[in-house]
């Protein structure tokens, strides 16, 4: 993959797992794999653990563990209230910047 597209990509993560986790609270593999069904978007989960402790640390996130039948217990992340509306806030921002670009490609 080219460097700028995994620039560019890198730059979305944070709204992509915010959105997964606006449906409800998941866990890491289960994230991984809602972003997998959009080709585009599909990353590791050595890729989004790192990015939902920040997260967590920031207080967009909260955690629970659950314990697992088969390994270790499963970590599953929801939304706090600040993490709602922190995606609120990227959301209507992305849908600016989608405008913005729209303009800036189409040369108006």
């Amino acid at each position: 993959m080219d460097g700028w597209i995994t620039q560019l990509r890198k730059g979305l993560l944070e709204v992509c797992l915010l959105n997964v986790l606006r449906r409800g609270e998941s866990y890491g593999y289960e994230i991984v794999q809602e972003l997998k069904r959009i080709e585009e978007l599909a990353v590791s989960e050595s890729t989004v653990y790192p990015i939902l402790s920040r997260l967590r640390n920031e207080g967009l996130l909260k955690v629970r563990d659950v314990p697992s039948p088969a390994g270790p217990p499963r970590r599953y992340f929801s939304l706090t209230v600040a993490g709602k509306l922190r995606v609120a806030e990227m959301n209507a921002y992305w849908e600016l910047l989608g405008q913005a670009m729209g303009k800036l490609i189409q040369g108006k």
